[in-house]
C-alpha cells in the first residue's frame, strides 16, 4: 500500500480509485471524442444491443447506475455526434429507445479496446483480468454494489 494510503478509510479508497479510473478513461476516449460518462453509455449501449435489447433510457440508467436525467443529456449529446438513435418505444409512447449507429458502434468498438487496455494495466497488480485476485476482488465489488446503501437507514442515525 502506498504512503499515501496508510490510515485511509475503504470509503476513501473506493473514492480515490473510482478518480483514478475515470481521469484515465477520460484521457484514453478523449481522442475518439468521447467523455468517460459518454463510453460507459455507449459500451453498455454495445453490449446490450449485442445481447439483443434495445433499452430504453429509463434501462440503460438503470444498468449504468446514472441518473435517468443525465443518461437523457449524454444520449442527445451522442445523438448530436452521430453515435446513436433515439426513437420512441412502440410500446410505450413515454419511452425512447436507444440504438448506436454504425458510426457509433466503430467508436464504441475501438473505445472498448483502449479501456480494456486500461483495465489490463489496473489489474495487473492483482494477477490480470484472469488472476485469482481479480476474481476475488471482482466479487467483493459485486457484494459492495449488490448491498443496500441508504443515508437515512437506521444504523446511520444510530451512529451519529
Amino acid at each position: 500500500m502506498s504512503n499515501r494510503s496508510e490510515g485511509a478509510t475503504p470509503g476513501f479508497l473506493v473514492w480515490r480509485l473510482s478518480m483514478k479510473w475515470r481521469v484515465a478513461v477520460d484521457r484514453a476516449v478523449a481522442p475518439l471524442g468521447l467523455t468517460h460518462a459518454q463510453y460507459s453509455l455507449v459500451a453498455s449501449l454495445h453490449g446490450m444491443q449485442r445481447s439483443g435489447e434495445q433499452p430504453s433510457q429509463r434501462r440503460l440508467a438503470d444498468h449504468t447506475g446514472l441518473e435517468p436525467l443525465y443518461v437523457s443529456k449524454l444520449a442527445r449529446a451522442l445523438e448530436t455526434a452521430g453515435l446513436l438513435e433515439r426513437t420512441r418505444d412502440p410500446r410505450d409512447p413515454r419511452a425512447v429507445q436507444l440504438a448506436l449507429t454504425p458510426q457509433g458502434h466503430e467508436v464504441t468498438r475501438r473505445a472498448i479496446e483502449v479501456v480494456h487496455g486500461l483495465l489490463q494495466q489496473l489489474l495487473d497488480p492483482l494477477g490480470g483480468l484472469d488472476g485469482a485476485r481479480t476474481r476475488e476482488f471482482t466479487r467483493d465489488l459485486t457484494t459492495l454494489l449488490d448491498a443496500p446503501l441508504d443515508p437515512f437507514s437506521e444504523n446511520e442515525t444510530e451512529q451519529s
